[in-house]
């Protein structure tokens, strides 16, 4: 399917286009701004959805594994 639209837009154009419009929000009163509790919510919510993959969690835990056992043995004893 071809884009349309917004998609099709050059990235600079829709960054520009994408600041007006947060510009314009503000200004009007209609942005929403999260609160610290609101933040705290969305953050846990995305972590609760990301862990319920158990072959990602794996997988990023694998590549953890690799990297402290890389930097232990690059450290001299």
């Amino acid at each position: 399917m071809p884009l349309r639209g917004f998609a099709r837009m050059d990235p600079q154009r829709q960054r520009q286009v994408s600041s007006l419009g947060g510009r314009t929000a503000h200004a009007r009163g209609s942005a929403h701004e999260f609160t610290s509790e609101e933040a705290r919510l969305a953050g846990h919510k995305g972590g609760k959805a990301v862990s319920e993959n158990r072959e990602h969690m794996a997988a990023i835990g694998r590549i953890g594994g690799r990297r402290l056992r890389a930097q232990r043995e690059s450290q001299p004893s």
